[in-house]
């Protein structure tokens, strides 16, 4: 999830978000195989939040529409496929640039001087709580009877936080706080202009569709999951 990089690389992005999982959907229908489309929350463009599975998209940047895309040429491919859309998400990481979230630790780590944004609200969300989710649309839908999961779910932890909050976490379980004051925090959206990729404002998700279908939406704590997490690295 690079929206940045998705505008700099238009065409491989459009590949791997839209066009290469229409036909995985299409493979996995032949074969009578349950498939998800794991999407994103930026499908929306974050005016009027907390969003339901059927409120209307309108994506602010490339990587959102590509994403779209993707989630439509699934369904129409293999109408009884799900898609999973996800907010910003964290979590176990071979490389901690694979995160938005977890490259925060770095930041904070080397205390060097940068911007940090402080205006924008996201709801990050561990990943291990996502694969727990996809484990369970998957046994409803293998188990079923009749008619499985299909069509559009959402699912998010419910902590709003911007990413200097997550940094003041961090610094915090680090015991890194003096590092707090080379971060410069930003609390007006950029123009347009100063980023290569517009962000919504706030695009929270509603998991409502997932709890009706008996789907636990129970979420770690973000402070507790990384307490964890950095003490036994």
């Amino acid at each position: 999830k690079r929206p940045d990089v998705a505008e700099k690389n238009q065409s491989a992005t459009e590949q791997l978000n839209a066009v290469v999982p229409g036909r995985l959907a299409k493979i996995a229908g032949d074969l009578g195989a349950f498939f998800v489309y794991v999407s994103t929350d930026y499908v929306f463009d974050g005016t009027k939040p907390p969003y339901e599975v059927g409120d209307s998209p309108n994506p602010l940047n490339f990587y959102g529409r590509t994403k779209l895309a993707g989630e439509r040429a699934v369904l129409e491919a293999n109408p009884e496929a799900a898609v999973l859309r996800v907010p910003v998400l964290y979590g176990p990481a071979e490389h901690a640039a694979e995160s938005a979230v977890n490259v925060l630790v770095d930041v904070v780590q080397k205390g060097a001087a940068a911007q940090m944004d402080a205006w924008q609200a996201r709801f990050p969300t561990c990943t291990v709580d996502v694969a727990r989710v996809l484990v369970d649309l998957s046994e409803i839908s293998v188990g079923a009877v009749g008619e499985g999961v299909a069509g559009i779910f959402h699912f998010s932890a419910s902590e709003r936080m911007t990413k200097y909050d997550m940094c003041r976490v961090f610094a915090r379980l680090l015991g890194l706080e003096g590092h707090l004051r080379s971060l410069v925090p930003v609390t007006e959206k950029p123009d347009s202009e100063q980023v290569a990729a517009s962000r919504p404002d706030n695009t929270q998700l509603s998991t409502e569709a997932l709890e009706e279908i008996g789907v636990s939406v129970a979420c770690v704590s973000f402070e507790k999951w990384w307490s964890d997490y950095l003490s036994s690295k």
